[in-house]
């Protein structure tokens, strides 16, 4: 993430993979690319261990940037597919990040 000055949000997915995959990875991909489209998208991160537990935290401008991904059509698909085929369970927190600081070694030079 880069240092931002103004109040941000962050929806954090932690989920529990069942072990098929049934095309979950492909839709993975195709839904981290159409977010990237939507207005007020900032960015994401996501890991997932051997066991099937992931996070996934995506950044948004604003809660009406949030809901609107959340009811774009493609989008809707892909979470009734995760209901139904890919996952053994979920939550979603939206939470509001009011400052951020860190290193980040790599990009100094």
């Amino acid at each position: 993430m880069v240092n931002r000055e103004q109040a941000y949000y962050a929806v954090i997915f932690t989920s529990t993979r069942k072990q098929e995959d049934q095309g979950y990875d492909q839709m993975a991909v195709r839904m981290d690319k159409l977010a990237a489209q939507q207005p007020g998208y900032i960015g994401v991160e996501s890991v997932r261990d051997e066991g099937g537990n992931g996070i996934t935290v995506s950044y948004w401008e604003s809660e009406e940037a949030i809901q609107q991904w959340k009811r774009h059509a493609a989008h809707q698909l892909a979470q009734e597919k995760g209901k139904s085929m890919w996952y053994e369970d979920y939550y979603v927190r939206i939470c509001k990040v009011e400052r951020e600081y860190g290193l980040n070694k790599k990009d100094r030079k």
